[in-house]
């Protein structure tokens, strides 16, 4: 089945140029082009795709909140946002990802960028670089909080049990599936079932919004490596 996939962007020729590219493909299908906010919350919930691809700055509702509407409703289903944005580093980015957006990129993206990222987010796989993804969130969570939580008393490990709360660690490092495997000595599908039970219990969308919840409970420790607190 194809990937359906919205465009929401303020500027006509920016959306020309993603329906082009995206066009292309024979596994994705452009289902629809919004030129504001309230309009591609709207075509989300006539449309249901698969993913929108969200600029920031666009009259009538800016992409932030409309990201937050799509991501919230549940008429809307498991629609994934990547906001698409000019700065890679800054508070609009970081907002947008507690909006429920599951990544971004940057406009100036290369095409098979662009498409591959659309096929990773589709099927609810972690986008940004791992570096990335902790630099961004270490600036914007806990980053000024001299005394962060213990992970024994965040709200996160009364509801995962102790082998979850080491894979989520391990998630919010940036490790694969695989890589989380090989680490603990787990098959890929175990490794992956745990993940599901995770996303359940903690009601996420995706690993990005996982990631999040992890360094907002203090589960993991902005300025240690790999994020991760000290072993007792």
């Amino acid at each position: 089945m194809a990937i359906r996939v919205l465009l929401a962007d303020d500027h006509s020729l920016v959306r020309a140029g993603y329906r082009m590219i995206l066009g292309g493909e024979h596994d994705i299908e452009v289902v629809g082009e919004a030129s504001d906010g309230q309009m591609a919350v709207d075509l989300a919930l006539r449309e249901m795709p698969d993913v929108v691809l969200m600029d920031i700055r666009m009259p009538r509702l800016d992409g932030i909140d409309a990201t937050r509407r799509i991501t919230t409703n549940p008429g809307i289903g498991v629609t994934r946002v990547i906001v698409l944005t000019t700065f890679d580093l800054d508070e609009y980015v970081f907002a947008a990802l507690r909006a429920g957006a599951s990544a971004f990129l940057l406009k100036g993206v290369e095409p098979v960028d662009l498409v591959r990222a659309v096929h990773t987010v589709a099927v609810g796989e972690a986008l940004l670089d791992p570096g990335a993804t902790r630099r961004l969130i270490e600036a914007y969570v806990g980053a000024s909080s001299a005394q962060p939580p213990k992970a024994s008393s965040t709200p996160l490990a009364g509801e995962l049990t102790a082998r979850e709360t080491e894979i989520l660690r391990l998630v919010a490092a940036g490790l694969t599936n695989t890589e989380i495997a090989a680490r603990l000595v787990l098959s890929p599908l175990t490794a992956k079932s745990h993940l599901s039970r995770i996303l359940t219990k903690l009601g996420a969308r995706d690993r990005t919004q996982l990631v999040i919840m992890a360094y907002e409970s203090g589960l993991v420790v902005p300025g240690r490596p790999g994020g991760l607190p000290p072993q007792d």
